[in-house]
C-alpha cells in the first residue's frame, strides 16, 4: 500500500474515491431493492481495492475517511430524534466506570485532545448503554439497534477465501451490550474523524454491534479468543520466534492484551492508527491479529537478542501501518484455511 501525501498521484487517487463514492451515493438514491445490494456490495469491493492498494488520501480530500467509513460500516441512516433520547436520559447505570476510562483516552495526542472533548466521549458512551439497556423496541422502531449481518453472509477479501464458515450456527445477534474496558479507546477514532458527534455514534455503534460484539461482552470474550488464535497462528507462521517468548513464559495474552483490545488504537500515532482501520474497515476487524504479528515481525531481531523481551513490548513501537499491512496480507497466504475461518469468526461469531 503507497503511503497517502499531497501530489499529482494522491490528487488522482482522491478523485477516484469520490467517483465510488459519489457513485455509490447515486445506487442508493436511484436503483431498484434488487439491484442496491449488488451494487453497493460493488462499489464496497472497489473501495476496499483502492485502500489497499493506495491507502485513502485523507490530506487531499479530508472528507473522504467519514465518508469511506460510513460506506464500509453501512451506516445508512442517523437518527437525531433517537441519540438526543438517549442523551436526555443522563449519566448511566455504570457512568462512574466510564468516567474512569475516558479522562486517560488517547491522553498524549494532543490532535486528538484538541478536537475530542471528554464529555463528547463520556456523553456518547453514555447513549451507548441507554440504547442497550432500554426496554426492547420492535423491528421499525427507530429506536432499535442495527439489524445484525448474517452470519453467513459474504466478507470483502483479497485473499481469495471464504471468510464466512458456512456450518456456523450461532451468530452473536443477540448478545447484550453494555460499557466494558476498552470502549473508550475504540470510540475515540470515530469522535476523531466523523463530521458530528452523531455520525460518530451511529458508526461506532454498527462497529462494535456488528463488527465485533463479541470484542465487548463482559468476559471480553472475543478478545481472549483472539489472544489464543494470535498465539496459534505465531507458532504456525514463525516458531522461532515463538519459541523464544514461551522460553521466556510469554504468551499472546501477556504482551499482547492493549493491541488485540483495542485493535491497536493503543499504539500511537493516531494517523498511523486511523491508516491500520481504514484496512480493517475494509477486509474485517479479525486482521488485527495478524498485525499485531505483523508488528513483532518488525522488531524480531530486537526481540530474538534480548533475554527479557518484555522489557521491548511492555510499549510497542510507533505504528507504521503501510508495512503493517503489507506483511498482514502476505501472512494470510500462508495460514491453514481452517485456521483462517476460525480468524475471520472470532470477534463475531461464537
Amino acid at each position: 500500500m503507497a503511503p497517502s501525501a499531497s501530489g499529482p498521484s494522491n490528487t488522482k487517487t482522491a478523485h477516484a474515491f469520490n467517483k465510488l463514492l459519489k457513485s455509490a451515493s447515486t445506487s442508493t438514491i436511484s436503483r431498484a431493492a434488487s439491484r442496491l445490494t449488488r451494487d453497493v456490495e460493488e462499489n464496497v469491493k472497489k473501495l476496499a481495492s483502492l485502500i489497499l492498494i493506495d491507502g485513502i488520501p485523507f490530506e487531499v480530500d479530508s472528507t473522504l475517511r467519514p465518508r469511506i467509513w460510513k460506506i464500509l460500516l453501512q451506516v445508512n441512516d442517523v437518527n437525531t430524534e433517537s441519540y438526543l433520547h438517549w442523551v436526555s436520559r443522563g449519566p448511566c447505570e455504570v457512568r462512574d466506570k466510564i468516567r474512569n476510562d475516558t479522562f486517560r483516552t488517547l491522553a498524549t495526542d494532543l490532535a486528538f485532545k484538541s478536537r475530542v472533548r471528554e464529555d463528547m466521549l463520556v456523553r456518547l458512551l453514555d447513549a451507548f448503554v441507554w440504547r442497550h439497556s432500554s426496554s426492547p423496541h420492535s423491528p421499525s422502531s427507530p429506536l432499535s439497534p442495527f439489524p445484525r449481518s448474517p452470519p453467513n453472509s459474504p466478507r470483502r477479501s483479497p485473499f481469495n477465501m471464504s471468510p464466512r464458515s458456512p456450518d456456523s450456527s450461532a451468530s452473536s445477534s443477540s448478545l447484550p451490550f453494555t460499557y466494558v474496558q476498552g470502549m473508550n479507546v475504540l470510540a475515540a477514532p470515530f469522535l476523531y474523524i466523523m463530521p458530528t458527534e452523531l455520525e460518530a455514534f451511529f458508526a461506532f455503534c454498527k462497529f462494535i454491534e456488528v463488527e465485533c460484539p463479541l470484542y465487548v461482552q463482559p468476559t471480553l470474550e472475543g478478545v481472549h479468543r483472539g489472544l489464543k488464535l494470535l498465539d496459534r497462528s505465531l507458532k504456525l507462521l514463525d516458531p522461532e520466534l515463538f519459541a523464544h517468548l514461551r522460553s521466556k513464559n510469554l504468551s499472546a495474552e501477556i504482551y499482547a492484551f492493549p493491541s488485540v483490545l483495542t485493535l491497536c488504537a493503543c499504539t500511537p500515532p493516531l494517523d498511523q492508527v486511523l491508516r491500520l482501520w481504514d484496512f480493517l474497515l475494509a477486509f474485517g476487524v479479525h486482521l488485527n491479529i495478524l498485525c499485531v504479528i505483523a508488528q513483532l515481525l518488525l522488531i524480531r531481531d530486537e526481540i530474538m537478542a534480548s533475554s527479557s523481551p518484555m522489557k521491548i513490548l511492555r510499549t510497542f513501537p510507533p505504528l507504521d501501518a503501510q508495512p503493517i499491512i503489507a506483511i498482514a496480507v502476505t501472512l494470510v497466504r500462508d495460514l491453514p484455511p481452517d485456521l483462517y475461518k476460525e480468524l475471520v469468526k472470532h470477534p463475531r461469531i461464537r
